[in-house]
């Protein structure tokens, strides 16, 4: 893709504005990762268990310190397993989340060989790229979930106290956004990105050329 190429992401079922169906790569990124966004909108439709083996598969080879491989992934797929998430994600969240078929807990592992882990965050927030990316690859959706309450997940999930809780994960094939609540109608759209230079930081924060970037 050549600089500044325009990247069209593929319309599904949803029903979006025209211009909201397109970004801009500044500088070349394969569209894979222009064109991946976080839909709330799922289709009732399941996910095959070899789809989702392959999902996971991909963040099974994310890097990370040592190879300690800190993350965990709890799946909900089965009606009992999704309504025992649905009890402690946030009502709001909870509005579209229980339309997707599959739900993940991401999990990490603070203790390898006895000693603290201090990448274990880090680490598995590359796991969650892998599954979105991969997911994305297979014409699936998905969207994190922030907003839970880790006490009550913890203890309806049995998670062990050396385990620290992370995002939630919606995930499934895209749905309609004329069938998601009004009020996140308007919001089910791409979302932009600040011009990369706004990310940038050449050599230190005192250079000249930084002088857009908040210090």
């Amino acid at each position: 893709m050549s600089h500044s190429e325009l990247a069209t992401i593929p319309v599904s079922a949803n029903s979006m504005k025209e211009e909201a169906l397109s970004r801009i790569a500044e500088h070349g990124a394969d569209p894979l990762f222009v064109n991946r966004w976080s839909s709330r909108a799922f289709a009732a439709r399941p996910v095959a268990e070899q789809t989702l083996l392959a999902i996971l598969e991909a963040a099974r080879w994310a890097p990370s310190s040592n190879n300690f491989q800190p993350w965990r992934f709890i799946v909900a797929r089965e009606e009992s397993q999704l309504k025992l998430f649905h009890e402690f994600i946030v009502p709001g969240n909870l509005e579209w989340a229980a339309q997707a078929p599959v739900l993940i807990l991401l999990l990490s592992s603070v203790q390898e060989d006895g000693k603290m882990n201090g990448a274990h965050a880090f680490d598995t927030g590359a796991a969650w790229a892998s599954i979105a990316l991969q997911a994305s690859l297979l014409g699936l959706n998905t969207r994190a979930i922030g907003g839970y309450d880790r006490v009550k997940a913890r203890e309806l999930l049995s998670i062990p106290a050396n385990f620290e809780l992370h995002a939630g994960v919606a995930l499934g094939y895209p749905g309609s956004t004329e069938l998601l609540p009004d009020k996140f109608k308007d919001r089910n759209v791409p979302s932009g990105r600040r011009p990369l230079q706004e990310s940038i930081i050449w050599g230190d924060f005192s250079t000249e050329s930084n002088g857009q970037v908040t210090k």
